[in-house]
């Protein structure tokens, strides 16, 4: 059996949650027997990922300088139906939120769309004017809704986000199957010497601020009140650009911001951290959650969508709309002991990681097969 795997999310971002569930959709695949995976990606002449998929030709340029939905319809439309032909690829897993050809799909082709989240659709999008919102939105809604409704399958990270899709597309949802997120372990951490910036002997962890939905502004007024009210509070350590959040935001005394951190970086800033704060009051998965406990690390989430099904039960969960709550909650947890083990955390951690990750993807590929 050939299998094709829309590549692209690993070639224009590799480190991105994206770009590491394509890698880690890849490694599974190759771990099937009698099963050969073929990438298909596009990719300016030259670089690397050329000689490993077959590529879409674009000019030697960068991925960035054509506008996206041109260079989309370009792939969709144009490219990936006779390149699915001409490989014989038996089932085909578009990895972008969509992505399935838009026409002449070869007829025998299976075809599973792995549906991250549904926020494109669901939430307002921040600092564009009414009429390009609303011109964007239904953008996607023409080309979600057409990726699901050509899917053979629906692979989701998540029961939140299955029940999301189910909602929105009724008619779809016996394709719905959840495909739990991979968490692949962290290389050794670097050391504190070679950290982009000095950490401070006590702090807590935020990773993520780019996106409204990743509630990084209230977060931070949550801790500003924490550390007014109670001194012992602890430093915060934020994964993410300041320009993301409110001018009052980006210069607080006891934020240390890092703006770019590799992975040895990022172990460090879990392994060293007393706990990671999740506050996004949307998620579809949670990536940060998971490899947080998987060093070991106490987290605290907010309340809704799946970060309720990826942390422990004893692990806090707060309101994220509510300032005081979030805030009352820092005081205590900056004053009591964490519960449970490290040992624990990294147990539950294991659920997700690649092996149990693999054994998952050739259980849903079985079920496709039966179709």
């Amino acid at each position: 059996m050939r299998i094709g795997l829309d590549y692209r999310a690993a070639t224009a971002a590799p480190h991105s949650a994206p770009g590491r569930q394509v890698l880690a959709l890849e490694r599974a695949l190759r771990r099937r027997a009698d099963t050969e995976t073929v990438l298909f990606t596009e990719a300016p002449i030259g670089h690397p990922h050329r000689a490993i998929a077959v590529a879409a030709d674009l000019l030697p340029a960068s991925l960035a300088d054509e506008p996206g939905l041109r260079r989309r319809w370009r792939y969709e439309a144009g490219f990936l139906p006779s390149a699915l032909r001409e490989e014989r690829i038996d089932v085909y897993i578009a990895t972008a939120n969509g992505g399935l050809p838009v026409w002449r799909k070869p007829a025998a082709v299976r075809q599973v769309l792995l549906l991250h989240d549904l926020f494109r659709l669901t939430l307002r999008r921040p600092h564009t004017s009414r009429w390009r919102a609303l011109a964007a939105r239904l953008i996607d809604e023409a080309r979600i809704g057409r990726s699901i409704a050509a899917a053979d399958a629906i692979w989701t990270p998540s029961r939140y986000t299955t029940a999301e899709c189910g909602r929105l597309y009724p008619a779809h949802a016996h394709k719905l199957y959840v495909l739990p997120d991979s968490v692949a372990p962290l290389p050794a951490p670097a050391e504190r010497g070679q950290m982009e910036l000095p950490l401070p002997p006590r702090y807590w962890l935020l990773v993520g601020t780019r996106e409204p939905r990743k509630n990084a502004d209230l977060f931070l007024r949550a801790w500003l009140d924490a550390r007014r009210q109670h001194y012992d509070t602890p430093d915060l350590v934020v994964v993410g650009a300041a320009h993301d959040v409110a001018p009052e935001l980006q210069h607080l005394n006891g934020v240390h911001w890092f703006s770019m951190v590799d992975d040895a970086e990022l172990a460090r800033l879990y392994l060293d951290t007393e706990r990671l704060w999740q506050p996004s009051y949307a998620e579809g998965f949670g990536l940060p959650v998971l490899e947080a406990l998987a060093a070991g690390t106490p987290v605290a989430v907010a309340e809704g969508g799946a970060l309720e099904e990826v942390a422990p039960v004893d692990m806090p969960r707060f309101d994220p709309h509510d300032r005081h709550q979030l805030a009352q909650l820092m005081i205590r947890l900056s004053r009591e002991s964490v519960v449970g083990s490290a040992e624990q955390r990294r147990a539950f951690a294991q659920r997700f990681a690649p092996n149990a990750y693999a054994a998952r993807v050739a259980a849903l590929l079985d079920e496709l097969l039966k179709k």
